[in-house]
């Protein structure tokens, strides 16, 4: 994920179906792991948007 955000990536979300979590990485600033969340929205890049995961976990 790392090489993509040195690439230019602004945002990767890294999905764990397994341990029900989710990892937001964004460059320059440290991952944030969301427990079981119901969808993950990502408002400041893409206003509007939202992941639902209720059918992942």
């Amino acid at each position: 994920m790392q090489e993509s955000l040195d690439s230019g990536l602004q945002v990767g979300l890294l999905i764990d179906p397994q341990d029900q979590q989710v990892e937001v990485y964004r460059g320059g600033e440290p991952k944030q792991v969301l427990r079981s969340p119901q969808a993950v929205t990502i408002g400041d890049l893409m206003p509007g948007f939202a992941l639902s995961l209720r059918s992942t976990w």
